[in-house]
């Protein structure tokens, strides 16, 4: 089976991606991975507290998913599956969709702010031709009325 891959983190714009993956798989007959990538801690002299850190984030990282995933389940009847990896955010999404063959698209969801789409979208797209699949960024901003339009 087909899945989207769409990341999970703490963006207005992830809302998005989050429909649009939900929604494109429910009317295709896909699946959904949803990624949550925990970056690299800064303070590793400070292993007690890393540790600590670490495990708030997943969760975190699991309380967020659950809301996704009733919504998911409830409204498009998809069941997805979520997988943490802790590192640089892009280089886990590139390893995530290496790993797993069944990945057909990455959703990202671009910001809508003066200070661009993301780090992810802009680092992602600059790399576009040679990703092992193809990057879907939807609009930040898009109504949820256009999105399920589009979808």
């Amino acid at each position: 089976m087909r899945k989207f891959l769409v990341v999970l983190d703490d963006t207005r714009e992830c809302l998005n991606a989050m429909r649009f993956a939900a929604l494109r798989a429910a009317h295709t007959g896909a699946g959904v991975t949803i990624l949550s990538v925990i970056p690299p801690e800064e303070y590793q002299h400070w292993i007690g507290v890393a540790e600590i850190m670490r495990e708030e984030a997943r969760e975190r990282i699991e309380a967020h998913f659950e809301v996704y995933a009733k919504w998911m389940r409830d409204k498009q009847g998809i069941a997805p599956e979520l997988i943490i990896r802790e590192g640089e955010p892009a280089a886990e999404i590139l390893a995530v969709i290496r790993e797993d063959p069944q990945i057909g698209v990455l959703v990202l969801g671009a910001g809508s702010d003066k200070s661009g789409p993301g780090p992810l979208v802009t680092h992602l797209s600059r790399s576009a031709a040679s990703l092992p699949c193809p990057l879907t960024i939807v609009p930040g901003d898009l109504p949820k009325e256009r999105l399920e339009e589009i979808t």
